[in-house]
């Protein structure tokens, strides 16, 4: 509901929606920005409306942007209306005849009167820091006088005077802004607004876009770092009072004139009269280009018609833009586009409460990012379209993929009626590229030497579960297992939302079919299940299996996959499990796999964050790598059906290898040297194996921080890399007879000398 005033200057209107009350204040016909912090005039005139109204929850100008001051902002100004209200109320408190005894002597009273008349009707509203300031000092003052005064009748009103400051005062410091501003107001002079810059930040949002954004720094905040990420500027603060950082953006939308927000907002109004249809998001990247073409010309021709001059780089900068705030994201697109960010979080309700992230170096962080509902609803469309899954009462969740330019992210949505309060949404940023193992050996989630032993067990076609806790890393290590498997073997991958690095390796030249299934919490759509689409890869010739995550009944065909897999091809998955006993007892007592089937799992490669001891920071580590043994019947933990191969020492931040492993006491390593003549028996060359593998991984790590060339940890080289290592060997091995490790890594490295320097060269 809307009370509508008259639309001259500094009009308003009253929205009502829910509990919020927005008073909105029409500064169209303004000459200078909105700003109570800046202009004492703005302030007062904003006050005046908080009496009329009598309450507010925020206060937004309209001008060519929204100038919002939240709840708590609000607050303060309607407190400072309320305490004017009442000391207005009192008329008899200004009357000067008031001060004089027995309404006579009127020699001072007078004096007084103007005074705090001007004060009070003057200041109060414009400056009510000022004001109460001035009354402080007009208290001194007095109390000064009162010592000097020797006459009973002067003293008599002066007390009268006194008492009333004091009780002016009083109120003024019972308001929540004067007891933030005391701090600050030592030595303050009237007209100074810099107290009032600590205290209010509007968020502003362009009438082009719907999210708002906390323009200003913040006041007491210690820069960290500042970096940027194509023309958006990064800084991360630490704020007091809090032990959360601040992500602080600032995107080009928010720095560009006057003439090229009016363009954008005459452009967005005409190209949003179009409704895409969900057909043309079968194919959004085609939908974009088109959408991109369509609003280059529109930008083209609006600015020849106003008669504004544009270069080609400002006409695609206001393209971009016009066709994120269109068809894309909005501001996610701009936080998605920073490889640091690792996780989003957007909680409801809209409009008051900013976006979150996972920063790479800083950890949790909040933003200066507040998205409003209309922006929220508008992205649930968009995701329900892309996907072609339903998000609705009858199914409040929904996981899906995006792909934006510059980035992918996997998207999770809850709304009501699993969310009382409306929207909220999880991204998790895709890396750019593939995992590799040596990326991990670099971040120290995992050794040279556990990179080794991964590799020999890759190759020798092992069955894997990649566990763990949330955002411990298993999906990122699951692509770099997929990175080691060698690009002749075909593999199929099988998601409800696609993670996986499928599109990087098809291009890397691996033989790869994606699957996508059900997710297990939607109903209604025509998507195959994920039991039904394992059992169909079954079908489809001789593979390697890589399933996104274990989470429901598929986990009875993924055995079955396993079972009959064995010994042929890698399979390979991720399960929720934070030890190799809770990923047995989520296997067989969650998912009803039959005990007898569980010892089809091979390796359990388990990954946890590390916590410092304050708290503060924490780190992604793989904590085991642990054999599933055959010979027990009831329980594995009890029975030795568990044997670490490497564990975390925590003291020297790595993995260690365990006795077992190193005295050659492994089922499945063995196993694996069972079908190689030259190691059945031989435990010693196994090993020697292994440690050859690991020191190819740590010696790119090595080559890379030398000559600083870290693009050779990525997945294109790391896998020229594995076939290198792979043609070498066969070499080697048909030469001499045997898997000569020494010869292989001396040959191997020249080889990677001779690629590092074409690659300099290049």
């Amino acid at each position: 509901m809307a009370l509508f005033k008259d639309k001259k200057l500094c009009s308003y209107e009253v929205i009502r929606e829910g509990d919020e009350i927005v008073l909105k204040i029409n500064c169209s016909k303004c000459t200078f920005l909105p700003s109570v912090e800046d202009n004492p005039q703005c302030m007062l005139k904003t006050m005046s409306k908080l009496i009329e109204v009598g309450n507010a929850t925020k206060i937004v100008f309209s001008q060519k942007r929204d100038y919002e001051y939240d709840y708590e902002q609000t607050q303060l100004l309607v407190e400072i209306a309320k305490a004017y209200k009442k000391i207005s109320r009192q008329k008899k408190l200004f009357e000067y005849t008031n001060f004089a005894s027995d309404g006579g002597c009127t020699k001072c009273s007078n004096y007084w009167y103007s005074q705090v008349k001007y004060i009070i009707f003057n200041l109060f509203l414009s400056d009510p820091i000022g004001a109460y300031v001035e009354l402080k000092r007009l208290l001194r003052r007095e109390k000064i006088n009162l010592d000097k005064t020797s006459n009973e009748e002067c003293i008599d009103c002066e007390k009268k005077f006194i008492s009333m400051l004091e009780y002016l005062i009083n109120i003024l410091e019972k308001t929540k802004l004067i007891e933030i501003a005391k701090p600050y107001i030592a030595g303050f002079k009237i007209g100074d607004r810099t107290v009032y810059r600590q205290i209010f930040y509007p968020t502003i949002k362009p009438d082009f876009m719907f999210t708002k954004l906390m323009a200003s720094y913040p006041s007491e905040g210690d820069e960290l770092a500042s970096y940027t990420i194509g023309e958006n500027e990064v800084t991360i603060f630490s704020v007091p009072g809090t032990v959360q950082y601040l992500y602080h953006i600032l995107p080009p939308e928010f720095k560009i004139s006057e003439e090229k927000y009016d363009l954008l907002d005459k452009a967005r109004k005409i190209i949003s009269e179009y409704q895409p249809k969900q057909s043309e998001f079968i194919n959004p990247e085609r939908m974009r280009q088109v959408f991109y073409n369509i609003g280059h010309d529109l930008i083209d021709d609006l600015a020849e018609h106003e008669n504004i001059t544009l270069k080609s780089s400002d006409v695609e900068e206001l393209t971009n833009i016009l066709v994120r705030y269109t068809v894309g994201f909005g501001l996610i697109e701009v936080l998605l586009e920073d490889e640091k960010v690792q996780d989003i979080t957007i909680n409801s309700p809209m409009g008051q409460i900013p976006i979150f992230i996972v920063h790479q170096d800083f950890g949790e962080c909040s933003t200066n990012i507040i998205p409003t509902r209309t922006e929220s609803e508008s992205w649930a469309s968009k995701l329900r379209m892309l996907s072609g899954r339903p998000l609705d009462e009858a199914n409040p969740i929904l996981d899906t993929e995006l792909s934006i330019p510059n980035a992918r992210a996997r998207v999770a949505v809850i709304s009501a009626p699993i969310n009382p309060t409306g929207i909220a949404y999880a991204f998790r940023r895709h890396r750019d590229n593939p995992w590799t193992l040596p990326l991990f050996v670099k971040n120290k989630m995992i050794s040279p030497l556990a990179a080794g032993l991964l590799s020999f067990i890759i190759d020798g076609s092992r069955t894997i579960l990649v566990a763990g806790t949330r955002s411990a890393g298993k999906s990122s290590l699951l692509g770099a297992i997929m990175v080691e498997i060698m690009r002749k073997y075909r593999i199929i991958t099988i998601e409800d939302t696609l993670e996986l690095p499928v599109d990087s390796l098809r291009k890397l030249g691996y033989n790869i079919q994606s699957m996508k299934v059900a997710a297990a919490m939607t109903r209604g759509t025509t998507e195959v299940s994920a039991d039904e689409g394992i059992r169909t890869t079954l079908r489809m010739g001789d593979s390697c299996l890589i399933v996104g995550e274990v989470r429901s009944v598929e986990a009875l065909a993924l055995y079955e996959a396993m079972r009959i897999g064995a010994l042929a091809n890698v399979v390979a998955g991720t399960i929720h499990g934070d030890s190799p006993y809770g990923v047995y007892d989520r296997v067989v007592n969650d998912l009803k796999v039959p005990k007898t089937s569980f010892k089809a799992t091979d390796i359990i490669v388990v990954a946890n964050p590390i916590k410092s001891p304050d708290g503060l920071h924490k780190w992604r580590r793989v904590t085991e790598i642990t054999e599933v043994r055959k010979h027990w019947e009831n329980d594995p933990m009890l029975e030795g059906g568990f044997s670490d191969l490497m564990k975390y020492d925590p003291k020297n931040d790595q993995l260690e290898p365990s006795k077992d492993v190193i005295n050659g006491d492994s089922d499945v390593l063995k196993a694996i040297a069972g079908n190689v003549k030259e190691w059945a028996s031989d435990w010693d060359a196994v090993w020697s194996n292994i440690m050859l593998r690991a020191n190819i991984k740590q010696k790119i790590l090595d080559y890379s921080n030398k000559l600083k060339m870290p693009d050779i940890l990525e997945a294109d080289f790391v896998i020229n890399s594995n076939d290198e290592f792979h043609r070498i060997s066969d070499k080697i091995h048909e030469e001499v007879g045997c898997l000569d490790s020494k010869r292989i890594l001396n040959d191997w490295e020249e080889w990677l000398k001779k690629e590092l320097k074409n690659k300099k060269a290049s």
